[in-house]
């Protein structure tokens, strides 16, 4: 019994580092700018419509967002990116990008950002990123407007307290509470947790 009480946590918790990307893997990581203060996850769905900076894909007139923090050099992010789009007519995705793993993330983030179609921009990245090709080319020469946008959004991440992304925050359109969750998962799964059916 004492064994299957150690197993059990172990196995979870491996479980998670292989779905997600620690900001403990981070090289140079950015702490943001900024107001420092902790958000409770009560107050995340409102701190991030007021403070985060993003780009929708997605039913735009969903009545609740599901925000995706993710860093743009995470392969997580890219399984969650293709696990979000049968639920695109159903749910308004706000995908958010912070600078955590290495310094492709801040130029990527940013070119995501100012992309005309960023839809297009983000689905050509993260099939390049899952090819293991790095994703799109982005100029290391970031407006400040956009860098500390991503600046912003990563010290919002750190405010959550979120360890790892991609990291969701949404309310529930069936019940109305808030959720979170860290790491990719796949379509049915993300459905059953935003409250969509799919």
């Amino acid at each position: 019994m004492k064994i299957r009480t150690f197993i059990l946590p172990f196995i979870a918790s491996v479980a998670l580092t292989l779905v997600a990307c620690s900001k403990d893997e981070a090289i140079g990581a950015s702490a943001g700018s900024g107001d420092t203060a902790p958000i409770s996850l009560d107050q995340a769905p409102d701190a991030l419509a007021a403070e985060a900076r993003g780009f929708t894909v997605g039913a735009l007139m969903s009545a609740q967002p599901v925000y995706v923090m993710f860093d743009p050099q995470c392969p997580h992010c890219a399984r969650l990116w293709e696990s979000s789009q049968p639920l695109l007519g159903k749910a308004r995705f706000i995908w958010v990008p912070v600078a955590l793993l290495n310094a492709k993330s801040a130029p990527q983030g940013a070119a995501l950002l100012a992309a005309s179609d960023p839809k297009a921009a983000m689905a050509e990245h993260e099939t390049l990123l899952l090819s293991n090709q790095g994703g799109i080319s982005a100029s290391s020469q970031i407006p400040d407007e956009v860098k500390d946008s991503i600046q912003r959004n990563t010290g919002l991440f750190n405010r959550l307290g979120a360890e790892s992304v991609p990291f969701i925050v949404a309310r529930n359109l069936r019940t109305g509470q808030v959720v979170t969750q860290s790491g990719a998962m796949p379509t049915e799964a993300l459905a059953e947790l935003i409250g969509v059916g799919q």
